[in-house]
């Protein structure tokens, strides 16, 4: 079945880094015109210049001007918006919760949650003005399977699952609006966790060790899913958080 978004307007933010890059050029191999949202201008752009019909817009997604120009951009060039995915995120470096300074912890919140919350807030009325839509926010399996050492990344996962779910019933039939739950993949998160490009050996065995498919996630596993959600053929579906996962919320 070829799920088509042809002359649909996709929104992705955090769209310079692995999951957002991917689900870019997904939607745009699908037709749709894409706007690339980064706060990595230079990333933004290197990911546009390679879509058929894209453009990059800097975005600081804690910034409620930011958000709302990011939107309006978006109606500006292409005439509206039919798909909002709330990608950007960041995770804090593995550590105890008590080991954690109070403005890591506020960066976790702003990055991971309160992004959403503006993306969802300034994408909606847009949405609503093109008849209908569909947002996707990128959530995590830590918000399900939590791992020591990331209790707080995983609360503010939690909240996105628990946003995505309230908004659903907020603004259906016309919205839909559903989250994917992906679980460990080797992106620029390993960088922002362990402060290396590489997932060390030992972590990744540890993590691959618990989950059933036996390996970590790829950024095209995720941009699939999104992708999915996105279509018209899931257009049954809201509320939906979807475990991206090979299985490591059975274990």
């Amino acid at each position: 079945m070829e799920l088509s978004f042809k002359n649909k307007v996709v929104v992705v933010t955090g769209a310079a880094g692995g999951f957002g890059s991917a689900t870019a050029r997904t939607f745009a191999d699908a037709g749709a015109h894409v706007v690339v949202s980064d706060i990595d201008t230079a990333g933004a752009e290197r990911v546009a210049a390679g879509l058929p019909s894209a453009i990059a817009i800097t975005t600081d997604v804690t910034d409620p001007d930011a958000v709302r120009s990011l939107v309006d951009a978006a109606e500006s060039a292409f005439g509206g918006i039919d798909v909002m995915v709330n990608n950007a995120g960041v995770p804090h470096r593995k550590c105890d919760l008590i080991d954690l300074d109070v403005e890591a912890v506020d960066w976790q919140l702003a990055v991971n949650v309160r992004s959403v919350f503006l993306g969802c807030k300034y994408a909606v009325p847009a949405l609503r003005r093109r008849g209908g839509g569909v947002i996707i926010n990128v959530a995590s399996i830590a918000a399900k399977r939590p791992r020591p050492g990331l209790t707080v990344y995983n609360a503010t996962k939690g909240a996105v699952i628990t946003l995505t779910r309230g908004l659903a019933g907020e603004v259906a039939p016309n919205v839909r609006v559903n989250a994917v739950n992906p679980v460990v993949a080797e992106t620029g998160f390993v960088r922002s966790l362990t402060g290396s490009d590489v997932l060390p050996d030992d972590l990744r065995r540890d993590w691959v060790s618990g989950i059933p498919m036996a390996r970590t996630a790829s950024p095209q596993d995720v941009a699939n899913s999104i992708f999915y959600l996105a279509s018209d053929q899931a257009g049954f579906l809201t509320g939906v958080c979807l475990d991206v996962d090979g299985g490591r919320s059975i274990q």
